[in-house]
């Protein structure tokens, strides 16, 4: 299968997980997603990432997200390996690990890079929008954890430029400023979107307070 690009449907599946059996688009509902991968269980930076992400629980409500694991162990295994991160990691797992044994979800979300490592998934990470379409695919070597920070940045971003014609600078965090988009020009627009106004950098570099989320 080809790969994933940006703006796809995301692939329904159906697959085991420490949650139970999930319906994948049925399990994300309304929400945004997160889906993201891990060479293997009882591994210490996966170790690390579970945590975080457990411990981002509130952080993730607050975006209406759901996050969702996934390694290519089965469910047994995942199930030993919750009660280590737990206990090293300070925290609870809070969101089901999917239980890919048979690699089939990895190979949907084309999860392993034969030239990286033939049978472990590569560290895949897709944010998954309401309407089940890809926003956002970043994909790590097996040596480096994410960075958790990046991925919720990144969503921020996505659900404001969703609701106004606005992007995101380079390093962007929330509450500063954002670009008016370049395709927007008509000045009573502009001013009505923006009342709060904006500094024109360059005629293509509009800079203004950013909005609030509605």
């Amino acid at each position: 299968m080809a790969s994933l690009r940006l703006g796809d449907i995301a692939p329904d599946f159906e697959q085991d997980s420490t949650e139970g059996r999930i319906r994948f688009h049925e399990w994300l509902g309304d929400s945004w997603g997160v889906l993201f991968s891990h060479p293997a269980d009882f591994t210490p930076v996966c170790t690390t990432e579970l945590g975080l992400t457990a411990k981002l629980k509130d952080e993730f409500a607050q975006r209406g997200v759901k996050a969702i694991a996934l390694s290519v162990d089965p469910v047994d295994s995942h199930q030993k390996w919750i009660g280590d991160i737990n206990s090293t990691q300070n925290c609870q797992v809070n969101f089901p690990i999917l239980a890919d044994a048979d690699s089939s979800v990895s190979t949907l979300y084309d999860m392993i890079h034969p030239n990286a490592n033939a049978t472990l998934t590569v560290r895949s990470l897709f944010v998954i929008d309401p309407q089940k379409k890809v926003r956002l695919i970043i994909t790590y070597p097996a040596s480096t954890g994410r960075n958790f920070d990046e991925i919720l940045r990144v969503i921020d971003s996505l659900q404001l430029t969703d609701k106004h014609s606005v992007a995101t600078p380079g390093n962007w965090k929330q509450g500063e400023d954002v670009v008016i988009v370049p395709s927007l020009q008509d000045p009573e627009v502009i001013q009505q979107k923006f009342p709060k106004g904006y500094k024109a950098v360059t005629p293509y570099l509009r800079l203004t307070p950013q909005p609030n989320k509605p």
